[in-house]
């Protein structure tokens, strides 16, 4: 399979495979992609008002998972459902491919193309989207949402990464990734080639190198040090996987540099875990909310 040529603006959506119904508002979703070369599994959870007003669409809220997870993530361990119940928008919560690392593969398969063209497609024909989108994800799927955001200025309205990887060019980060490839027994190299060889393609997919594609979305950006001081000035060693996040700092200075307004939460300690994340995606709700267009009371803080 060669690389995907389709723009994300194109609108040819996705065809259902399988559907099974969840609970009253949610549906897990089997679909057919072209893009990925294989059928992609989706968890959506519709307004609670959806079947009564059938002239009305809906803003869509993507929830993107980090490695060793899948589509059900943002259910089982998040609760979104119940944070925005009432709230009016569709929550979208696709595969996001091996370690959660949603983009275009070197292999063509391309999570993004999935994302921005078929699924969407597939919710406006399907489920009456409107077509204002927001973007969050957790640890790989911090990338995801930044990268996709970036990449294509004016697609989302809002995009928030919790604990991401948000510079791929920072020192040490390839071979963080490389490692993450290991573990799902892929080899190294496999998502975007050797750093050196295909450099214009690390720096593709690199949301710090592309930081000026942000500029009119609302973002928000978190990660903890990994560490925390114990009484007495000593420190515990730090969380492995949250302290290598370092780079998100580089991120948010190069929006900064460039003009480009973003709330940050840089926390002391913090694991690599959805503890964090759940009280993370609490924190910058209001402002997915207020990216969406939704009513004043879901635009506040919810706890």
């Amino acid at each position: 399979m060669t690389p995907s040529t389709a723009r994300p603006g194109d609108r040819t959506a996705a065809e259902v495979a399988a559907a099974t119904r969840v609970d009253a508002r949610t549906w897990d979703l089997t679909v057919a992609s072209a893009a990925l070369g294989r059928p992609a599994a989706v968890r959506i959870v519709l307004p609670a008002d959806f079947a009564r007003a059938a002239g009305r669409t809906w803003p869509v809220l993507y929830l993107l998972h980090g490695p060793h997870e899948d589509h059900t993530a943002w259910s089982r361990q998040a609760a979104v459902e119940e944070l925005t119940e009432g709230a009016g928008l569709i929550l979208a919560m696709p595969d996001c491919g091996p370690a959660g690392l949603s983009s275009r593969w070197l292999d063509g398969s391309d999570y993004e193309t999935f994302r921005l063209r078929e699924l969407d497609g597939l919710l406006r024909r399907d489920h009456r989207a409107s077509g204002v989108r927001a973007v969050a994800g957790v640890s790989t799927g911090g990338h995801g949402a930044m990268a996709h955001a970036a990449r294509h200025p004016g697609a989302f309205r809002a995009a928030a990464s919790f604990s991401g990887i948000l510079d791929t060019a920072f020192a040490g980060v390839p071979a963080a990734l490389d490692a993450l490839l290991l573990r799902e027994s892929l080899w190294p190299g496999s998502l975007w080639g050797d750093p050196v060889d295909h450099w214009d393609t690390w720096r593709a997919f690199n949301p710090t190198a592309r930081a000026g594609g942000l500029r009119g979305t609302a973002l928000y950006v978190s990660c903890g040090s990994g560490a925390a001081p114990l009484a007495g000035g000593t420190e515990l060693l730090p969380e492995v996987l949250e302290s290598t996040l370092w780079p998100t700092h580089v991120f948010a200075t190069a929006l900064e540099l460039r003009g480009i307004p973003v709330t940050t939460h840089y926390y002391e300690g913090g694991r690599h875990e959805w503890t964090y994340w759940r009280r993370e995606f609490a924190a910058a709700w209001p402002l997915l909310a207020r990216a969406l267009g939704l009513p004043g009371p879901y635009a506040t803080a919810r706890r």
